[in-house]
């Protein structure tokens, strides 16, 4: 039998005859390992049925001393669902709320999620818009979260403010395109279209430039003057 097994490695294998006995002896470990982890298992549902019997056991013992067992009525406790959750009232207490407007690259630091760098980039990005309008502005900045940007709002008010304007009947294509929603190409409409037609006196004037959308006029309505 030894020797047909040796012979059908060797045809169906390759083994030679000490690969052969090596592989024989390797066998049984193997099947040992294939099975240890259904074996684990087994012995763990055998120690959990002993004791879930033994717990029963010791009910039934209980009862037949007329024991009445009972269950509590309220939930399980959990020191954790007691734990104080920080508040925006705690966080703020110790602070004066000010305007967004008003806060520089060092205040805004007291906000979590904020360092020196993202903080500069807020106001750098203020700075070339000419001021923020609206709150939405502040997802246009990159590595600012929408969860940093909420508790933003923990600390400071905002308020709509246009500190620098436009003035789109004189300036040049340098100048337009040197703000964050204008391009290059946008700008060199914007002029040739001054050029031939005159002064804008309002945004339907930008309008009738059909190639741009209103919502990007919408966009940058609030930071032209029309003067």
């Amino acid at each position: 039998m030894r020797n047909k097994l040796f012979y059908w490695l060797k045809i169906n294998l390759g083994f030679s005859n000490k690969e052969s006995k090596g592989f024989l002896l390797l066998t049984p470990f193997l099947v040992v390992f294939a099975i240890s982890p259904y074996l684990l298992k087994t012995i763990r549902n055998s120690g959990a049925q002993d004791s879930h019997e033994h717990y029963l056991a010791t009910i039934d013992s209980l009862k037949k001393f007329e024991v009445e067992v009972k269950t509590s009525p309220n939930p399980i406790f959990n020191p954790a669902d007691t734990a104080a959750k920080p508040s925006s009232i705690s966080k703020t207490k110790n602070l004066n709320r000010i305007e967004f407007s008003e806060a520089d690259s060092t205040l805004l630091q007291i906000v979590p999620g904020i360092g020196p760098g993202l903080s500069g980039r807020i106001i750098k990005y203020r700075e070339n818009l000419g001021g923020y309008y609206s709150k939405n502005q502040l997802n246009e900045i990159y590595g600012l979260k929408p969860e940093t940007i909420e508790e933003i709002w923990t600390y400071f008010d905002f308020n709509p403010s246009i500190t620098r304007k436009i003035p789109i009947n004189s300036s040049d294509t340098n100048q337009l395109s040197a703000h964050p929603y204008i391009s290059y190409g946008e700008a060199k409409v914007i002029i040739a279209y001054r050029n031939q037609h005159g002064h804008f006196t309002s945004v339907l004037d930008l309008k009738k430039i059909r190639i741009f959308n209103e919502d990007w006029i919408s966009k940058i309505e609030p930071y032209l003057s029309f003067e």
